[in-house]
Parts: structure tokens; C-alpha cells; sequence
């Protein structure tokens, strides 16, 4: 399975999210942002690669239905509830990360 992560600027928590679960061999993981200023910004090519969408904030979402419309609808997207206040690899995000995501691997 494909599967994305999504939050704004994919500085902390969306990359954060894709080196955890890497080692997972079952699964592909990217991690992409939504905003300009992303380092990897969202396209609607990653979008339709991905089976599985994980954004970290309820806007996340709102943003890729807004931008992509019927191809972000079709998709199953994760809001994950997680605030812009963790950097990289912090160990309390890897924890929420893992507690939340694991259920769905």
C-alpha cells in the first residue's frame, strides 16, 4: 500500500512520519506539505499514488479537497490531530505518530 503523510510545510511532522515508518516493508511511504513554502509540496500525482492519506491537522484535509477536489474525495484521508508544535523527530511525536498510525498498517 502507498501511503501519505501530510501536513503544512513538511519540515517536522510529515517527514518525521515518513522515516519512522520506513522500515515497515509492506508499505511505501512520501510525505509531502501543503503549503508553497513546502519542501516537498502536494501534487495531484502524489495524491492519486497514494492509497492512504494521513494529514496531521483537519485544514490538511480541507486544503486537499479544496485544491484536488474529486481525486482527494476518493481517497481515504486520516486527519491525524496532531498541532504544529513538534520539530524533527521528536520523541513525543514519534509516539503520537505510532500510537496513531499503526492501526491502520
Amino acid at each position: 500500500m502507498n501511503i501519505l503523510f501530510v501536513c503544512s510545510r513538511n519540515q517536522w511532522r510529515s517527514p518525521t512520519a515518513e522515516k519512522i515508518f520506513q522500515p515497515v516493508q509492506e508499505h511505501v511511504f512520501r510525505s509531502a506539505g501543503t503549503s508553497e513554502q513546502a519542501r516537498i509540496k502536494i501534487s495531484a500525482k502524489t495524491l492519486v499514488w497514494a492509497d492512504l492519506v494521513f494529514v496531521m491537522e483537519k485544514k490538511h484535509k480541507q486544503q486537499l479537497v479544496s485544491r484536488f477536489g474529486t481525486t482527494a474525495r476518493e481517497k481515504e484521508i486520516v486527519v491525524l490531530n496532531i498541532p504544529d508544535e513538534y520539530g524533527y523527530m521528536d520523541e513525543e511525536l514519534i509516539t503520537m505518530l505510532k500510537t496513531a498510525v499503526t492501526p491502520y498498517l
